[in-house]
This record gives structure tokens, C-alpha cells and sequence, in this order.
């Protein structure tokens, strides 16, 4: 296995911690009275991530070594994702969930942008493709990731006007 593959599984590892960090949350919430809103799209966001991954996993060439510099962003993107999620705290999931009553969150990084965790996701899809010189698969699914956040960042802030 060469770094792309070694770098792959351990971006698949990550994602499938955060799911079940992100379910308990789901749970508690609903169990809390939230409500899941505009659940239909969360399935293509699971079948890009996914396609993301194994792409990088199957279709970058063993012996391609990595861009250092890209690699450290993409690191560094992965503290920032961290932040983000421990801010949110038990707000944090992967769906859109709403729960009357409860607090805008304002601080953290939240306090410059207004969906950081977005703006994290539409930076890092392309970037590690990058850091192994693979153009088309960043391409592809940079422009697709771009298409469903488009969508989801309307959806919530739908959600979100709700609550102001």
C-alpha cells in the first residue's frame, strides 16, 4: 500500500468515529424533542464521502508520494473539524436537527463564520486528491460536494431562521 491508501483508511476510520459520534447525538436530541428536518439528502452526502475515499483509495497510483504541504493542510483541517465538532458539543451531527428552544451556538468558531464546518468540507474534498496530483478526482468530487452543500446550507439555514 502506498500513502494514498495508508491516508485513505485512516480518513475512513475517522469518519465512521465521527457517525457514531454523531449518532448518540442524533439520539439524544430526538430523544430530547428535536426533529430531524430535510432528511433526504443526507444519503448522497454518505455516497460522496464514501466515493471520495474509496477514489483515493483505488484509483491513486500506490507510488504517488504525497505534496507535504498539501498533506500538513489537510491535517491542520482536521484539527479545525475537531474544534468544530467540540464546540457544537451535543448539538454536533451529520443530519439537520432542530431542538426548540435551544441556543444558537456563537462561539468558537462560529463566531467569524457562519457554517465553518462547510467551509472546512469544501475545502478539504479537493485538497487531498490535490496532495497526490490527482486533478480529476478533485475536480469531480470538489464540484459535487459543492453541489449538495449548496443545497444543505439552504436547508439549514431555513431551519435556523426558525430559531433567530
Amino acid at each position: 500500500m502506498g500513502w494514498a491508501q495508508w491516508i485513505a483508511m485512516a480518513v475512513a476510520l475517522l469518519r465512521l468515529a465521527e457517525l457514531v459520534h454523531a449518532r448518540r447525538n442524533l439520539t439524544r436530541l430526538l430523544d430530547d424533542g428535536g426533529e430531524e428536518r430535510h432528511p433526504g439528502h443526507y444519503p448522497f452526502f454518505v455516497l460522496l464521502h464514501s466515493a471520495w475515499i474509496a477514489a483515493l483509495f483505488f484509483l491513486v497510483r500506490k507510488t504517488q508520494a504525497p505534496d507535504p504541504l498539501l498533506l500538513a493542510v489537510f491535517a491542520l483541517l482536521q484539527c479545525m473539524r475537531l474544534w468544530i465538532i467540540v464546540t457544537l458539543g451535543r448539538f454536533w451531527t451529520t443530519r439537520i436537527v432542530t431542538l426548540p428552544g435551544a441556543p444558537l451556538v456563537r462561539h468558537g468558531p462560529y463566531r467569524w463564520i457562519r457554517h465553518p464546518n462547510y467551509l472546512l468540507v469544501a475545502v478539504e474534498i479537493p485538497l487531498l486528491p490535490l496532495a497526490f496530483g490527482a486533478w480529476d478526482l478533485a475536480l469531480l468530487f470538489g464540484f459535487a460536494n459543492l453541489v449538495l452543500l449548496a443545497y444543505r446550507i439552504g436547508a439549514e439555514e431555513e431551519v435556523l431562521s426558525e430559531r433567530r
